[in-house]
């Protein structure tokens, strides 16, 4: 049985999500299908992209990856940003507010660029997430409603909404509140003078020709005009089931909070003859505070700030996990996201494939799996970083070198940037919540005896001989249960109730270091 077949049998019987998410695909194209299947993800460049819109492309790319090991089926993937959306109102961690508030109802596309970067705020704002998506990889079309409009792309679909017009307003109206159903049109017409996307009922005056006419609401003059070429946009729920009709979309995955939204565009499509596609609502992220993260609120991380601090690597490991779980998104997940990120990674060479198909790296890295290579853990990066009380690299890496003498900058990069990282993280989040605490006279005996246990020890000793010194000393104070002299150890000589495995720590920052910060907890007093 070549590579492949054994891949594609393995996939074929595996429970990983991505998998599961796949069978769906195959189900409904049992024997393929006569073009590629098509995933998509969509983005509104309201506000400056964060991790949630990355998290939809990485996902979806994981389901795409599997259903092309389980196949060997053709695909795409085309990441939709709806930039002729009307700015409704301006995020609050945007500079320019006054210039962006003057700029209100326009298009997204035609709304200034506050960063002065680009030819509008929809153009920055796709730049930076292109930008991310091309950092790690992903193989995607860009779409921009911008130009698929202008280009006609979507015009014969928003021709068959005006002829099912009837069908879609009885599919909508009834969702809507008495207020809203006064002013709701399935189509935002584009007002030819002031370029804004208006909110306004329309009726269908030709719907072969693609002609509306609306009352204009700043003049009340009738008004008579195309939809087509870009000078209309599809309102929301009925712009979502446009995509997916003209591109013939088969998998879109989305928030648990646009279940509704899903439900309704899926009976549009289905009023346009088409059928909806495949793909699940994954629950949201939550901030520090339990809040969903949002772009307009500005509320959540964004991507730049987890790669201030993390490899975007651990970005793509910790979405991969419980997709249908809600979790929190915050500064403080890094550190152990980048940790399990190696610990999975050091995993998969020896694993069987059955197991290798289960490990979030497969997914993370779409079937290519990079040789693992990380010798010390990211946690043990922080503790180095906090009792050597510096930011300089080289010294940090003098310590690197005693630990593990064949590693340099040069020859393993990926521990150079994430030392850089741990340099970074501790700064901004470590330094300010350290407190190395007087220890307890039981502490204190057992510190003693562990400094003297040190003493005994050649100055090269193994981190597994530490580790076995500061073991024996716990057990010999009594400590029961033993993670209770761990919790000490920690809080006395780091500044932390969480911390390393000490052997390893003690054997990277050396053990006279080591006894320097046991005598210094000695003669901390109460």
């Amino acid at each position: 049985m070549s590579d492949t077949d054994t891949l594609r049998t393995a996939a074929l019987a595996s429970k990983a999500w991505p998998y599961e998410e796949a069978r769906k695909l195959i189900k409904r194209w049992p024997d393929g299908k006569s073009e590629p299947v098509l995933f998509q993800t969509g983005y509104g460049p309201s506000g400056l992209p964060h991790i949630g819109t990355f998290t939809e492309v990485a996902r979806t790319s994981m389901v795409r990856n599997a259903y092309a090991e389980m196949t060997g089926h053709a695909t795409r993937l085309v990441a939709f940003s709806d930039d002729m959306d009307g700015m409704r109102k301006v995020p609050g961690n945007l500079p320019e507010q006054d210039m962006l508030l003057a700029h209100l109802d326009l298009p997204l596309s035609r709304v200034p660029d506050p960063f002065g970067t680009h030819e509008s705020f929809a153009a920055h704002n796709n730049a930076r997430l292109r930008s991310f998506l091309d950092q790690f990889g992903f193989d995607y079309e860009f779409i921009a409603a911008s130009q698929a409009y202008v280009e006609g792309r979507f015009d014969e679909t928003l021709k068959s909404i005006l002829r099912h017009y009837d069908k879609i307003m009885a599919i909508m109206l009834p969702t809507l509140g008495e207020e809203r159903r006064k002013t709701y049109s399935p189509i935002f017409p584009i007002h030819p003078e002031t370029g804004k996307v208006l909110q306004v009922p329309i009726t269908v005056i030709d719907a072969e020709a693609g002609t509306i006419a609306y009352a204009d609401p700043e003049t009340g003059a009738h008004r008579e005009q195309s939809v087509l070429g870009g000078l209309a946009k599809a309102q929301w729920k009925v712009d979502w089931a446009l995509r997916w009709v003209a591109f013939s979309v088969d998998y879109e995955m989305a928030g648990k909070d646009l279940i509704d939204s899903v439900t309704q565009s899926g009976k549009i499509a289905r009023a346009l003859g088409a059928t909806p596609p495949d793909g699940f609502n994954y629950e949201m992220f939550l901030d520090e505070h339990g809040a969903k993260i949002s772009k307009t609120k500005g509320n959540g991380l964004t991507i730049e700030e987890w790669l201030t601090y993390a490899p975007i690597e651990s970005l793509a490991f910790y979405i991969y996990r419980e997709p249908r779980k809600a979790r929190a998104l915050s500064f403080s997940v890094i550190p152990r996201a980048v940790d399990e990120y190696y610990q999975f990674l050091a995993a998969y060479p020896t694993q069987p494939i059955e197991q290798q198909l289960g490990n979030p790296v497969h997914h993370v890295h779409l079937g290519r799996v990079p040789a693992p290579d990380m010798p010390i853990t990211f946690g043990l990066m922080l503790n180095l970083v906090s009792v050597a009380m510096t930011e300089d690299k080289a010294l940090l890496w003098r310590y690197v070198q005693r630990y593990a003498p064949a590693l340099s900058p040069e020859t393993h990069p990926a521990v150079d940037r994430l030392l850089g990282y741990a340099v970074a993280y501790f700064r901004d989040f470590v330094a300010a919540t350290l407190h190395r605490r007087a220890p307890t006279d039981q502490e204190r005996a057992a510190l003693a005896d562990l400094d003297a246990r040190f003493a005994a020890l050649p100055g090269d000793a193994d981190a597994e001989t530490i580790q076995n010194e500061v073991y024996e000393a716990g057990k010999a104070a009594g400590f029961e249960p033993l993670r209770d002299w761990f919790k000490a150890l920690y809080e006395t000589l780091l500044g932390s109730s969480q911390g390393p495995r000490m052997g390893s720590f003690a054997a990277l920052y050396g053990l006279a270091e080591t006894r320097a910060l046991i005598s210094d907890a000695l003669a901390r007093q109460n």
